[in-house]
């Protein structure tokens, strides 16, 4: 796959919560903002439709990606946002087409289901990066910062290693979804570690909550020996979050990765126990000395790195670097 650049198209699908609806204002803001970048936006077929909690049934779902992974002028397809059921959409959606005719497909959240299938199913990169509306329909300056990253990533060539910058500020303060009542709060940023070392190999990964709905079926791919899991999650609290993470212990992932990513938790309730994300996860590791990297910025949050699900990334703890060390487009 070339660099996206200005002019492309970019088309957009909705495979779980009807945003497009119910946040109408930021979706018109996000559109506008990357009209206003230069790239042309395709509206896939639900834009603007909702049954209630979605934007339409699983085979109409997968019906709009479809026809998006299908048009020969498109470049990259784009989610308008997550939400819970994007897993419904696995056994409808066109893999081999996706194959025969590969294009960067971008998203995170519940999208996680579909960037998984579609790597597993075809061996081709998906990314996990910004969604439409979250993503580019939030306020300066943290919607600048994202593009800038978005930017490096989709629209240059690849030059290794690739060092990904550790953003100075970051913010999930729950303000300004449709319109801006006042700034958001900004957060001086630093990225944690636990277990020294440095960790090298395949990127998998994504949101835990959605990796609930599908783990362990065909369409999810099996975790090898020395991969780099990527994992974080929004709006859950301590308990759910242990849930989660012995899921994944149960599954036999952390015996087998090299390393932890673990992304910056939008709206954690510790529930009064005082722990952190990375503290839970690390009751569930039984004093396995993995490298993690925590609080790390390809998450809920903002600003948001993309990440290449499927490609080579290195991370030291000593230094809290982290490299693409293969090219990802």
């Amino acid at each position: 796959m070339l660099p996206l650049k200005k002019g492309d198209k970019i088309g957009i699908f909705t495979p779980s919560a009807p945003a497009t609806v119910t946040a109408r204002k930021r979706y018109e803001r996000a559109k506008a903002f990357l009209e206003s970048k230069g790239f042309s936006i395709v509206e896939g077929n639900l834009t603007d439709k909702s049954e209630v909690y979605r934007s339409g049934s699983p085979k109409a779902r997968a019906n709009e990606l479809n026809e998006l992974l299908r048009d020969p002028e498109i470049k990259m397809v784009m989610s308008t946002i997550g939400g819970t059921n994007s897993n419904s959409l696995l056994p409808y959606i066109d893999y081999e087409e996706f194959k025969r005719n590969p294009k960067i497909v971008v998203g995170y959240s519940d999208v996680t289901a579909i960037l998984l299938a579609l790597y597993h199913k075809t061996n081709v990169t998906t990314y996990y990066g910004p969604a439409l509306i979250p993503s580019f329909g939030e306020f300066e300056p943290l919607v600048n910062d994202t593009y800038q990253y978005f930017e490096n990533y989709f629209m240059s060539e690849c030059h290794l290693p690739y060092e990904i910058p550790m953003p100075k500020f970051w913010s999930d303060e729950p303000v300004n979804w449709l319109e801006k009542t006042r700034d958001k709060a900004l957060y001086p940023n630093e990225w944690i570690t636990r277990n020294t070392g440095a960790a090298e190999g395949r990127l998998v990964g994504g949101n835990v909550n959605a990796m609930y709905g599908f783990i362990g079926t065909e369409y999810f791919p099996p975790i090898q020996n020395g991969d780099i899991l990527l994992i974080e999650d929004c709006a859950k609290d301590a308990s759910i979050v242990e849930k989660n993470f012995a899921m994944l212990k149960m599954h036999g992932i952390f015996e087998k990765v090299s390393g932890i990513i673990l992304g910056k938790h939008e709206g954690y309730d510790d529930l009064g126990t005082g722990k952190k994300p990375i503290e839970i996860l690390m009751e569930q590791l039984d004093d396995k000395e993995i490298p993690i990297l925590g609080e790390f910025d390809t998450c809920h949050t903002h600003p948001m790195h993309p990440l290449a699900i499927g490609k080579k990334v290195r991370f030291d703890t000593k230094t809290k670097l982290v490299h693409c060390v293969e090219e990802w487009l």
